[in-house]
């Protein structure tokens, strides 16, 4: 991101006892270079660091260069053999011959070049003491000028490392999850009949969600969707001529990835959408699924794409226990040239038709190096791209999909819910691990509702919601989290009459002002949680989370600091993670992680209730179902 410092690290040593040193190179998108100097950190270990960040987005790269320096060595020796007048003589004038080289061969202003002409004088003055001409040699501003423009032998580059700096939305962000069918849907209060929200209703709802200050609309497929194997509401198998099915059983006599269903309106009403969402400054995610229903247009045209069984037909989608006879997946194997070429196709149409960002479904079931691919051809034209890895799999292939190109990445924070597994989470992602994977909190999916969210009622909703707001600069929020949507389809960690094969309507306007159901919505909640986010860039940054201690097991303690035009913007939250019960405990802060020194007092602005105290280093909290979960607190110097 911009102005988002990392940490370079390289390990810098040459033969002999001449003195070394390294250099970051940063080349920008237009080719031009600029140097950073490197720290050395540990002598023994020949370790060096320095800390870059990139002023604007694009292509960056970046290499070590180690190389031997001629100054630092003879300022190393001269200053052992003047005091022991040992070659004294000969030691200020190989110090001028340095200094001479370093006016030569390196480009200075003549400003620049002053201190070091004036140095190459007193060394050769004969006049002066030995010690005065070699103070000369070891000024200060000498040493600052030759450590911002140094005379460098030997250089030893590295290999180049490419750097992709990317908007502001591929780290932080609020998303928002719908299915447009639902939004709008209506059911016949006599006959039971439903009928389907379209993308014409389902624009009605933007304002809705861009008054709760999110930043990103996703839409499940809009794609048409198999007749073959439909399936009923609940995962079934036996659905009725007017069950809609499930959206992700892509492709029928309608279409297929390039195409939406007819019962959600056209591409103008796509547009429409669209153009809507980017009124209210919300930019639309798409979900991209790879699969097809059975009577996919690519199936009859390409049987190829997919993998037949001993008995001839073709292998449904499984992850066991659940199946999904509705769904074929697509085999990468068999024609790669092909596949690739039809999927950027398609997935041009949508950046054709407004789409900003892509949401991929299961990611980790297809190759690597096919997302390598197509992430980087889709970049060549359109850098604005960004993409969302749904692979919820084993730790290395959420890593690799990362490292290939993925800007976000869901994670397993929905299974995280006590205080030792968030802390030891958080810190694997704020590590090392943020260098290439840029976490996305979910606290339930369309595919997810854990016994955490079916069993902790509002407190651990309101919890949930708090913790993936600020832990991380991205999250996300499944419709229907507002109105605490907590019961499982028996069996499975999932809703129960899920919209994945049916229609729902959520009444919103009942939980409006004058409604039967006013105040029941966690809507205002959510609401407060991104305009704490959006007022505060502490928050927008991964990697400067800070954990604190608290007495109790059950209170997880946290902070984020980030300094804009050479103002703090600290904020600290603590969560009670336990939502059944109210606890009281200590919180123990680390006040140099806060900008402050141990005794200090500051002002504790709890930004979701607006009460303020006055906390020092060890402070009394009691958060839980009968006061508040979580304190948002931003913290003010006195």
């Amino acid at each position: 991101m911009v102005d988002e410092p990392f940490e370079v690290t390289a390990t810098v040593f040459r033969e002999g006892h001449d003195a070394v040193n390294a250099t970051v190179v940063l080349r920008d998108p237009d080719g031009g270079e600029r140097h950073v100097p490197m720290t050395l950190v540990s002598a023994g270990l020949d370790h060096w660091s320095a800390t870059i960040s990139a002023d604007r987005t694009g292509r960056w790269s970046y290499r070590v260069e180690g190389w031997a320096d001629p100054y630092n060595t003879w300022a190393h020796d001269a200053a052992i053999k003047v005091a022991a007048d040992v070659d004294t003589d000969l030691m200020l004038v190989e110090g001028a011959l340095v200094l001479e080289r370093a006016l030569k061969e390196v480009d200075r202003t003549p400003a620049q070049a002053k201190s070091i002409a004036d140095a190459i004088v007193a060394l050769r003055d004969l006049t002066r003491p030995a010690q005065a001409r070699l103070q000369a040699g070891l000024a200060p501003k000498v040493r600052a000028e030759l450590a911002r423009r140094p005379l460098r032998d030997h250089v030893s580059p590295s290999a180049e490392y490419g750097w992709q700096v990317e908007r502001d939305l591929a780290l932080y962000g609020a998303w928002y999850e719908i299915f447009p069918r639902s939004e709008g849907a209506t059911q016949d209060p006599v006959t039971g009949v439903w009928t389907s929200g379209t993308l014409v209703t389902a624009e009605l709802r933007l304002p809705a969600i861009a008054a709760m200050g999110f930043d990103v609309i996703y839409l499940t497929p809009v794609h048409p969707i198999g007749e073959v194997n439909r399936k009923a509401p609940n995962n079934t198998l036996n659905p009725g001529l007017l069950d809609p099915g499930s959206p992700y059983a892509i492709g029928s006599v309608d279409g297929g990835h390039d195409a939406i269903a007819p019962e959600l309106g056209t591409f103008a009403d796509f547009d429409s959408f669209v153009a809507e969402a980017w009124g209210l400054n919300l930019e639309v995610a798409l979900d991209l699924a790879l699969q097809c229903a059975p009577d996919h247009p690519w199936v009859s045209s390409h049987p190829e794409w997919f993998t037949t069984r001993a008995d001839g037909t073709i292998a449904y989608a499984e992850n066991p226990p659940k199946k999904y006879q509705d769904i074929y997946p697509v085999n990468f194997d068999n024609d790669p040239a092909g596949i690739y070429a039809e999927v950027r196709r398609v997935v041009q149409v949508w950046i054709d038709h407004g789409v900003t960002i892509f949401r991929v479904d299961n990611p980790h079931t297809k190759p690597l190096e096919f997302w390598q691919w197509l992430i980087a051809d889709v970049a060549k034209d359109h850098p604005d791209i960004l993409w969302l890895a749904e692979a919820f799999t084993r730790p290395a292939m959420m890593h690799a999909l990362g490292k290939v190109g993925f800007q976000q990445s869901y994670t397993y924070f929905a299974w995280r819910n006590q205080k030792w597994e968030l802390e030891e989470y958080i810190t694997e992602l704020t590590g090392e691990a943020a260098t290439y994977m840029r976490p996305s909190f979910w606290p339930t999916t369309h595919d997810i509702l854990t016994p955490y969210m079916q069993y902790g009622g509002p407190t651990a909703w309101k919890l949930r919601a708090a913790l993936a707001a600020t832990m991380v600069p991205t999250y996300g929020i499944y419709a229907g989290y507002e109105l605490v949507e907590h019961v499982a389809r028996p069996g499975v960690e999932e809703q129960i009459d899920n919209e994945k094969y049916q229609l729902k309507d959520r009444h919103w306007s009942d939980y409006e002002e004058g409604g039967p159901k006013a105040g029941q919505s966690l809507a205002p909640y959510l609401k407060t949680l991104n305009e704490i986010r959006r007022a505060h860039p502490s928050l927008h940054w991964l990697r400067n989370l800070h954990l604190h201690h608290a007495d109790d097991e059950n209170v997880v303690v946290f902070s984020k600091r980030r300094s804009v035009d050479g103002r703090d913007d600290v904020i600290l939250v603590v969560a009670n993670v336990d939502p059944h019960a109210t606890r009281e405990t200590n919180v123990h802060l680390d006040m140099e992680a806060l900008g402050l020194r141990d005794g200090d007092t500051f002002i504790a602005h709890d930004l979701i209730t607006g009460a303020q105290w006055q906390w020092g280093q060890d402070n009394f909290v009691r958060l839980g179902p009968d006061v508040e979960p979580v304190h948002v607190i931003h913290i003010r110097r006195f």
